[in-house]
């Protein structure tokens, strides 16, 4: 399988780059477009296949930036980042809702759209992913970042995600998109408990069957806070690297992570103890 010119046999890493004050995880750490070169160089060094670079908290309960602002959190540190993706082979992706910052964020250099409302919260966004054929990712989300917490409820949660999921496919085919672009994320943690997580995860190889790579992004989490217990999201490294880990092993194509370099050796060790590469001794 192949998308965005990467081939998916083995799986790949996405970066996470937030350029905003207020994200749940590591909000405020890069304030400066410095700072977002050196985490961009030091993921590109570890392994990182696409940087993903947002300019809006979509933490349970974050209020969307202006637009203006928005704009101005993404593109100084996209186009600062352009020259080292290209030296690297990396990709950078823009993580947003809004059509005006993606294609601000193209300008920049920005080739892939990673959007948590499946290209739904803003009209034109459709219509700009197919005229320029871009890949993009679509993430289900119950909601919006403001209230996808507030109780939300399947009666199947598999089956629900896996249905919403094709209507964006198809709406996005519709619109000319050609199915080979296009990425599909369950969401976990957007308008889901820990338990509807779990079986998301557990059963994402009924994702697959929609027949387009899987992104899978749980870093730090929420869910894994409530299942051990560790409040701060910093400290979650272990719980990210064991749902990674279970998550390509049920067929994630690409995993969402803060920790690029840690998860690229779990990525490494696992694989070659599943016998999925040729390890050399010196």
């Amino acid at each position: 399988m192949h998308w965005a010119g990467f081939d998916l046999s083995s799986p790949i890493i996405m970066g996470i780059i937030n350029v905003t004050p207020d994200s749940f995880s590591d909000g405020g750490d890069i304030v400066t477009v410095e700072s977002a070169l050196n985490r961009a160089e030091d993921m590109c060094f570890a392994g990182a296949k696409i940087l993903d670079v947002g300019g809006e908290s979509t933490r349970p309960n974050a209020t969307q930036p202006g637009l203006d602002e928005e704009i101005e959190r993404v593109v100084p540190v996209i186009t600062a980042i352009a020259p080292l993706a290209k030296k690297h082979g990396t990709k950078i992706s823009i993580d947003t809702r809004r059509v005006a910052v993606m294609a601000a964020a193209v300008r920049a250099g920005a080739e892939i759209i990673n959007d948590i409302s499946a290209l739904a919260h803003d009209d034109g966004a459709i219509v700009f992913a197919a005229e320029h054929q871009l890949p993009v990712v679509l993430c289900h989300m119950r909601g919006t970042p403001e209230s996808m917490q507030n109780d939300p409820h399947y009666d199947d949660v598999v089956r629900e995600v896996c249905d919403d999921l094709a209507a964006r496919m198809n709406a996005c085919e519709t619109a000319g998109l050609s199915h080979d672009k296009i990425c599909i994320d369950p969401g976990i943690g957007f308008g889901k408990t820990t338990a509807h997580n779990i079986a998301l995860l557990q059963n994402l190889t009924e994702l697959q069957k929609l027949r387009a790579p899987i992104l899978a992004g749980l870093s730090r989490k929420r869910m894994i806070g409530e299942i051990t217990g560790e409040k701060n999201p910093k400290d979650r490294l272990a719980g990210s690297l064991a749902g990674a880990l279970f998550a390509v092993s049920h067929g994630a194509n690409i995993l969402r992570v803060h920790d690029v370099r840690e998860t690229m050796q779990a990525l490494q060790m696992w694989r070659s103890l599943a016998g999925d590469t040729d390890i050399s001794c010196c």
